[in-house]
């Protein structure tokens, strides 16, 4: 027998079935159990109030952290028909004066409220009168003080809420808690162990990329190139970082919106809707945007620079593919973040116990950034989140490990030198002392005098500093905690040195399109359709149907109500408010295209993503350098292409003077190509051997060549 929960559930949502976690949940909270839902972004959180909220008697509320979250859930709910509302400090003294007589009337199953509401006696009043159904705290991470967005507001309403009597239940949701995070919320609620409910944090949809040594600007002008019409976001550290690189990309054409708390409400609000209606498909944002958007359909999510630490990147890369289509999460590092991040701790009003602490979050955050090991596995390991499967198959530490490369020497000459630096210092002087610098510090220590002062010299300190960045990240290394971390030999370093342990680095490559395993011209027309009926409703498109749902549209063709119902994301009550307008749009298509076969359907699952794959058209040149402007480094295309490194090299330079960019600073620097420059005025013979000799050891081949492709005088 159908219960009244599963019967909302189909109705309302077009869900056959729950997912993991949700029905238990669902029973705790009717049966009056405070209860702790911690499930990943996407796990369908919402669900485990609202199922709830909808079948027991009374007014639900909603406690919420930001207004963009409240709207977004009341637009979604008042789509489905159901009756919600939210009251917070965007309302004229008029719409709240109305919306507290219609909440006293009992004329909302749903109210949401921003967590200052508790602090007036009239609001905790009206609350008094009622008859309440439950209580939720979503983004419950936020009560905590070990949370990474702790909101002291947020956890100030506990009191308040002990001295209420009327209220039968609470419930507290959240989707990045550490297990100091999940205690703390635990005692603040008196929620029991027995009636926390954590269904993990993997979300088997995302895939993982770091990328390295590139120009940021450069790689995401090329990646938005390559997905034009997908919809992401772009998460810079800085206001500075968000303006100027939203200059950057609109003087190109690019249609992108930006928002960050140095804006206006008025511009924050009008950027919001214009990337929630889908009228600007990129958002640039500080991460004062983000954490309670519910759009659904967010291809992709770029970190221009690196989080504080692995909660917060977490939660923001949670923004992409919370519809469960396959999307990407691509965090461009540079060595430079780390400092930016220990600047804003120190800066900051914390007392220094909570400093450290941000210390420590900091120091996992950059050894993610330079494991080799699953990057997935990773974050799951940081959440102690037991998995089975070691490796995720899709992060870019998984897909196609190009080159294994032993570096079981250079790491013994590393831990050897940090031991006769004498467990002092940290990871530049370490990577200057084994260069063999001659900076001032290094003579002030007498770390020249040591046996390891100039060790690898062949190598440059960037690639030293990313040599030892990789044995701190996979525990060869261990780091003593603080501002300033100082590097320490453990039992893994004592292995290695004993030569009991072997040390192995890998290169990876950087994400590439999806092909489609639906009919995309299908897709685009629905998508339309979406959008001219979300606009007169004026509600975001995401609330009619999900881009999964279409997905599923476009590869099965339902032809019937009955077929359309059988769905994922197709209710009874959206199908009688969208579904007809849909079903003639499938079927004038198929006209069309009466060899169109709909793909086999298993029930109740969805096809998994096809693997990516790179399309080549046009002239070679520049099939390599579409590759290499998308990040590619010139070695990975060469394995990719099958073909030299250095024809990829004369293929990138062809683009260039067929008047494609490149960005230069790639390859060198201005002081290292005015020396190139001045070496060939002083040679007679102007060929690249002399000249090579001409100049130091450490100006290779592809420097030089080009240098001179950039000033026109290379000879192809």
């Amino acid at each position: 027998m159908i219960t009244a929960q599963e019967k909302a559930l189909r109705t309302y949502f077009g869900y056959e079935g729950f997912r993991p976690g949700q029905q238990e949940v669902i029973e705790k909270v009717i049966t009056s159990t405070n209860t702790l839902a911690v499930m990943p972004t996407g796990g369908g959180k919402s669900i485990c109030y609202q199922i709830p909220g909808l079948t027991l008697d009374g007014t639900a509320i909603i406690i919420s952290p930001l207004i963009s979250l409240m709207k977004d859930q009341v637009d979604s709910l008042l789509a489905l028909g159901i009756a919600a509302t939210f009251i917070n400090s965007s309302l004229t003294n008029a719409e709240h004066d109305q919306r507290m007589t219609d909440i006293a009337a009992g004329r909302y199953k749903f109210v949401y409220v921003a967590p200052e509401r508790f602090e007036s006696t009239a609001f905790v009043s009206l609350i008094k009168s009622l008859t309440i159904a439950l209580v939720a705290f979503d983004e419950a991470h936020c009560i905590s003080q070990w949370g990474h967005d702790f909101r002291p507001s947020y956890r100030s309403i506990v009191p308040n809420l002990k001295r209420l009597t009327n209220i039968p239940v609470v419930m507290a949701l959240t989707a990045t808690a550490t297990e100091a995070v999940i205690t703390d919320i635990q005692e603040l609620l008196h929620i029991d162990n027995d009636h926390v409910i954590n269904t993990g944090f993997a979300r088997d949809n995302l895939a993982f990329h770091i990328v390295k040594g590139k120009d940021r600007a450069t790689y995401i002008r090329a990646f938005l190139e390559e997905h034009p019409d997908e919809s992401g976001i772009i998460y810079t550290a800085t206001r500075k970082q968000a303006d100027a690189l939203y200059e950057q990309l609109s003087k190109r054409g690019i249609r992108v919106a930006k928002y960050h708390a140095g804006m206006t409400e008025l511009d924050r609000k009008r950027a919001q809707a214009a990337f929630i209606h889908d009228e600007m498909p990129v958002m640039i944002a500080t991460n004062a945007f983000g954490m309670g958007i519910d759009k659904s359909n967010v291809r992709y999510v770029i970190h221009y620079a690196m989080p504080m630490n692995i909660e917060s990147y977490y939660q923001e890369a949670g923004r992409a593919g919370r519809d469960g289509e396959a999307s990407d999460c691509i965090l461009l590092f540079s060595p430079q973040d780390i400092q930016l991040q220990k600047f804003l701790i120190e800066q900051s009003l914390m007392d220094e116990q909570a400093k450290q602490q941000e210390y420590r979050k900091l120091q996992a955050m950059v050894n993610y950034c330079h494991t080799q090991g699953c990057l997935s596995t990773f974050i799951l390991d940081y959440f102690n989140d037991t998995h089975s499967q070691p490796h995720c198959g899709r992060c870019s530490n998984c897909v196609e490990k190009l080159e294994k490369e032993d570096i079981t020497e250079e790491a013994q000459m590393i831990l050897s030198c940090v031991k006769r630096m004498g467990e002092r210092f940290g990871v530049s002087m370490t990577a200057k002392v084994l260069k063999g610098s001659k900076d001032k510090k290094v003579q002030e220590f007498n770390l020249h005098k040591i046996s390891t002062y100039g060790l690898l010299s062949a190598y440059t300190e960037k690639d030293l500093t990313e040599r030892i960045h990789f044995l701190v990240a996979e525990q060869l290394l261990a780091t003593e905690e603080g501002k300033f971390p100082t590097l320490k030999l453990n039992q893994n370093s004592v292995d290695v040195l004993k030569g009991i342990r072997t040390v192995e680095m890998y290169t990876a490559p950087i994400p590439t399109g999806e092909e489609d395993d639906y009919y995309k011209d299908l897709f685009e027309s629905l998508r339309a359709l979406r959008k001219e009926i979300a606009d007169e409703k004026n509600v975001p498109p995401y609330v009619l149907f999900s881009d999964a749902t279409l997905k599923e549209l476009s590869r099965y063709f339902p032809a019937t109500r009955e077929d359309m119902l059988e769905i994922k994301g197709v209710g009874e009550k959206k199908y009688d408010q969208y579904g007809e307008a849909f079903l003639h749009v499938i079927q004038s298509w198929r006209a069309e295209n009466p060899e169109a076969r709909t793909r086999v359907k298993i029930s109740g699952s969805t096809p998994a993503p096809k693997p990516r794959n790179q399309q080549e058209d046009g002239p070679s040149h520049l099939a390599s350098y579409k590759l290499f402007q998308s990040g590619k480094s010139i070695k990975d295309i060469a394995v990719i292409r099958d073909m030299k490194p250095m024809t990829i090299e004369n293929h990138l330079f062809k683009a260039f003077q067929d008047g494609y960019p490149i960005a230069w600073n790639i390859f060198f620097n201005e002081e290292e190509e005015a020396t190139i420059l001045a070496a060939r005025e002083e040679i007679t013979d102007p060929k690249l051997k002399p000249l090579k000799e001409a100049l130091p050891d450490s100006y290779d081949y592809t420097k030089i060549r080009a240098v001179l492709a950039k000033n026109g005088v290379l000879e192809m």
